[in-house]
């Protein structure tokens, strides 16, 4: 039988519908390690355990962000949906429960309505809006194109919010505490370096950076980055050991700084600014290191 258009139905009959899993789709419950099982149709067959190490240092310290997906399978027994990663780092951790989203089989359709219908509501934080677009996408098989009809959204929303669940868990803790806007998100997605989106996380946290100006400092260091800005770096003056510390005055100060240096370690160091707002920043960050 073919899959009913969720917005082609009344709304009383999606909030019925959707009133039947609600409790598995906005509620949480904690699973016990021990009574789930891995999926045997994962279609990972292996996991960099490095990453996996990196991950459990992570739930060690802020607790595990994002849910899994499990399914019941029998008393007390659940089978990994999704997440199978975040479960064998929680092993990792010592954790003796994660948090998980619970399905039940054979209610597809049922899921999908109540996931679309919890979308729509206006208490969500974005982590928790882009969770619910990937639990469309990975357990109602949907695209990112058959979703944007689904809720109403441009395919560009809806993967601007998906990449939001590829930041380190501690910015989607920010994010989901309200501590940095999407804005900030969004531009920090755009730096590579899980190290760097942290310092400049932090650094938003610390100095109250504007979204414009995070959105600066990740254009120069992406244009830094760039193969067509070795030229530019040489100009600069300065030998290779020296761009790590390059980029890390970049990222501390609220404007790229002028940096130059020799091999023996001689050099100097201008900070410019381009307004009075500029020059009180970086007085402000200077104080503040006393």
């Amino acid at each position: 039988m073919a899959k009913r258009s969720v917005l082609g139905r009344g709304l009383g009959a999606l909030m019925d519908d959707a009133d039947i899993v609600k409790e598995h789709i906005s509620g949480i419950a904690e699973i016990e390690l021990s009574k789930i099982e891995a999926n045997p149709y994962q279609p990972r067959s292996s996991f960099d355990q490095e990453k996996l190490e990196e991950l459990a240092s992570s739930i060690r310290e802020i607790g595990l962000i994002q849910p899994i997906t499990l399914r019941k399978t029998g008393v007390d027994k659940f089978q990994i949906i999704t997440g199978e990663r975040r479960f064998r780092a929680a092993q990792i951790a010592g954790l003796y429960k994660i948090p998980a989203f619970i399905r039940e089989a054979g209610n597809d359709s049922m899921l999908e309505m109540a996931l679309v219908e919890n979308i729509q509501r206006e208490d969500l934080n974005p982590v928790e809006i882009a969770l619910s677009y990937q639990r469309l996408i990975d357990e109602c098989n949907m695209t990112q194109e058959v979703l944007s009809s689904r809720v109403g959204k441009n395919r560009s929303t809806i993967a601007n919010y998906l990449r939001l669940l590829k930041l380190p868990a501690e910015i989607q803790k920010g994010l989901k505490d309200r501590q940095i806007t999407v804005g900030h998100a969004k531009a920090l997605i755009n730096i590579e370096d899980d190290d760097t989106q942290l310092m400049l996380f932090r650094q938003i946290l610390r100095y109250d950076f504007s979204v414009r100006k995070i959105e600066e400092i990740v254009r120069e260091l992406n244009e830094q980055n760039h193969p067509h800005r070795i030229v530019d770096r040489n100009k600069e003056n300065y030998p290779d050991r020296f761009h790590t510390i390059k980029q890390f005055l970049d990222t501390f100060f609220p404007t790229p700084v002028k940096f130059t240096a020799d091999n023996e370690g001689k050099g100097k160091i201008v900070i410019p600014f381009k307004s009075e707002g500029d020059l009180q920043e970086i007085v402000k960050i200077l104080e503040n290191k006393k």
